[in-house]
């Protein structure tokens, strides 16, 4: 992993220091140049691949030249032997010319098939370090089909399309000058016969890149949706949106559907004029072709190799439409590819590699808004974690507490002030240390498509099995060796067939196994049965005192865990204390926690008010929970 994220793109693609998501392009051409140093490693290839090229077209262009040959000598002669001599040397430069072609396509279909892997394994590796605003502002089914279907619409046009528009060029200048030598008045028929056609592409190709760029936006669009309606599946059918979910789709179907039909009638007017064109002018001289044959102008020979040579050209004038068609889908194709390496990382390795190895947490004036909002989410926190200390983070929903658990690995990087971990700024530690010191579990935890063993070993990969079963015993996850195949059972995308219990137990467990020297627990047990949590909980009293702990906490009975506990509200820490403290002082953390039945034992015992709260306990229903009303009474 970490040569992956050390690894940078080619020097032509490295990132330019653009706002995220870059602007559309309007000249997406020097995007698909950026490409080219991708071909540096298969240039061998690619020299071979043009001299075998080359050898073709001199092969494709000697063909009228010796029919021209034949039919002004030995047949206008009756030279049996030399019909003989030439026409098997004809046939020897046909067979030698299916060879090259042979050869030219196996050289280039290595090479290309190692530029798509090499590209998309950078733009994977990309993906990978790009900070969690790129990919909070980005769909996964665009950047999906931006990884798969771009990738293959640029190695088509460097396999094929790129290799004939180059030689279909050269030919029709090269047969084009041949044909002016051989008899310049037909010559010059053919000659202006190329304006229409340059003025038609200029005409098609604005609008069949734009056509282009949209019909490759709405298939990532497409994609987004399929993705989000099979991991959705459930919520869908549990509430009966299958028809609603389908509606969607083929809305956005069809909108594809209409773009690719606008694209196609586009490319058909482009094609069609460029069939019409080359035909008319064959039509053209061969009229003129028979009378200056039957004038004597021309031999019949120099005519049949002239008309022979003007059918050449019909293929590479006629396939100029599909080849530019083609090459405006590179364009808009690298176009979109050149936007994810252009986003900016923002979020860099620092100098030292070697992790820290006290973990005592400092938060220094921290301040943190995103870069596209002027609202500033946390302001002023200043707090710090001892080195086997436990903090409990408390707020409202919205007061900043899953942004904080981000900031510190780095998932985003601080606005203003200062992380510390063992006195040093987390920005000066490169990001693989910062990681191995600093491991968090999430409330809603991912799962990937692999083993039990491989989801744990995320953490740590050189974990034992003795490893894995201690921090399965800790997070009380030990019905994963009741699934089919124990530790090697695949538990699909997402992990949706465990329950979301066990996914944050698997989470947490994976935490723990990572051995971190900071322990960051964002509200992990939410998804537990209050039995279950008691023994994690247990467990997890000893793991904590072995490392310094931040916990996210919305139940008392986890606020219990912690040695103190800090109050956030409105993106700021007001309150620092033990628990018992701000229950007895801070209404507003008594309100927070007024619901948890485990408040009012813990309040009885530990504020004095067991004697007070004793009568009430006799009394009604409403008398009950009378400091459930007196904290309502005193909400702010």
């Amino acid at each position: 992993m970490a040569d992956t994220r050390s690894a940078p793109p080619p020097a032509g693609l490295r990132a330019a220091p653009a706002i995220a998501p870059p602007p559309k392009r309007t000249r997406a051409s020097s995007d698909l140049w950026r490409m080219l140093p991708y071909l540096i490693p298969y240039r061998v290839r690619w020299v071979s691949m043009f001299v075998v090229a080359l050898l073709s077209l001199v092969a494709t262009v000697s063909i009228p030249l010796m029919t021209k040959a034949v039919i002004d000598g030995p047949v206008r002669h009756q030279d049996q032997q030399g019909l003989w001599v030439l026409g098997t040397a004809a046939v020897g430069v046909g067979v030698a010319e299916a060879v090259l072609w042979f050869i030219r396509r196996w050289l280039v279909s290595r090479a290309t098939m190692g530029v798509e892997a090499d590209i998309r394994k950078d733009l994977y590796a990309r993906l990978q370090i790009l900070p969690m605003s790129f990919h909070s502002r980005w769909q996964s089914g665009q950047l999906l089909s931006r990884i798969m279907n771009d990738l293959s619409t640029i190695r088509r046009f460097m396999s094929f399309g790129l290799t004939f528009l180059v030689l279909n060029i050269l030919q029709i200048t090269v047969v084009t000058a041949i044909l002016l030598v051989m008899y310049w008045p037909l010559g010059v028929v053919v000659l202006v016969s190329i304006v229409p056609i340059t003025l038609t592409v200029l005409h098609f190709q604005q609008e069949y890149t734009r056509l282009s760029r949209l019909a490759q936006d709405q298939a990532g669009h497409v994609a987004t949706h399929v993705e989000e309606a099979a991991l959705g599946l459930r919520v869908v059918k549990s509430f009966g949106r299958e028809d609603y979910v389908y509606d969607r789709f083929d809305e956005q179907l069809t909108g594809l559907y209409d773009t690719q039909v606008s694209r196609v009638s586009v490319s058909a007017k482009f094609w069609t004029l460029l069939e019409i064109i080359p035909n008319l002018t064959l039509i053209i001289v061969l009229g003129f072709g028979a009378y200056a044959a039957g004038h004597g102008y021309v031999t019949m020979g120099t005519l049949v190799a002239f008309i022979t040579m003007m059918l050449s050209l019909v293929w590479p004038i006629a396939s100029l439409g599909f080849l530019l068609s083609m090459t405006q889908e590179s364009f808009t194709a690298a176009n979109r590819i050149a936007e994810i390496f252009d986003a900016p990382r923002e979020i860099t390795d620092g100098p030292r590699d070697e992790a820290p190895r006290g973990g005592r947490l400092e938060l220094v004036d921290v301040g943190f808004r995103f870069p596209d909002s002027g609202e500033w989410v946390l302001r002023h926190l200043d707090v710090t974690v001892e080195p086997g200390e436990t903090l409990a983070l408390v707020g409202a929903t919205g007061s900043g507490k899953s942004v904080l658990i981000g900031l510190l690995s780095r998932l985003y990087d601080v606005t203003e002030g200062e992380i510390r971990v063992d006195a040093q700024d987390i920005r000066e530690l490169s990001l693989d240390a910062l990681r191995q010191a600093v491991a968090t579990a999430f409330e809603d935890p991912t799962l990937f498509s692999m083993s039990v063993a491989e989801n744990l070993r995320l953490g740590k990969p050189d974990a034992t099995d003795e490893e894995l079963r201690q921090a399965i015993d800790v997070a009380a996850a030990r019905s994963v060796y009741d699934l089919p195949f124990g530790l090697d059972t695949r538990i699909g995308e997402q992990g949706m067939s465990l329950s979301g219990g066990q996914r944050q137990r698997l989470s947490l467990a994976r935490a723990i196994l990572a051995g971190p020297r900071i322990l960051v627990l964002d509200d992990t047990l939410s998804a537990l049965d209050v039995h279950t949590e008691a023994v994690v909980e247990e467990a997890l009293r000893r793991v904590l005192h072995s490392v310094t702990g931040v916990v996210v906490a919305h139940r008392a009975s986890t606020v219990l865990l912690a040695d103190r506990v800090a109050l956030l509200q409105h993106g700021t820490i007001t309150h620092v204390g033990t628990h018992a403290q701000l229950l007895a002082q801070v209404p507003e953390y008594r309100y927070l926690l007024a619901a948890d039945d485990e408040l009012d034992d813990g309040c009885e015992r530990q504020c004095g008010w067991e004697d007070e709260l004793r009568p009430q306990r006799a009394g009604t229903d409403d008398d009950r929970s009378l400091l459930e009303r007196e904290v309502l009474e005193r909400r702010p």
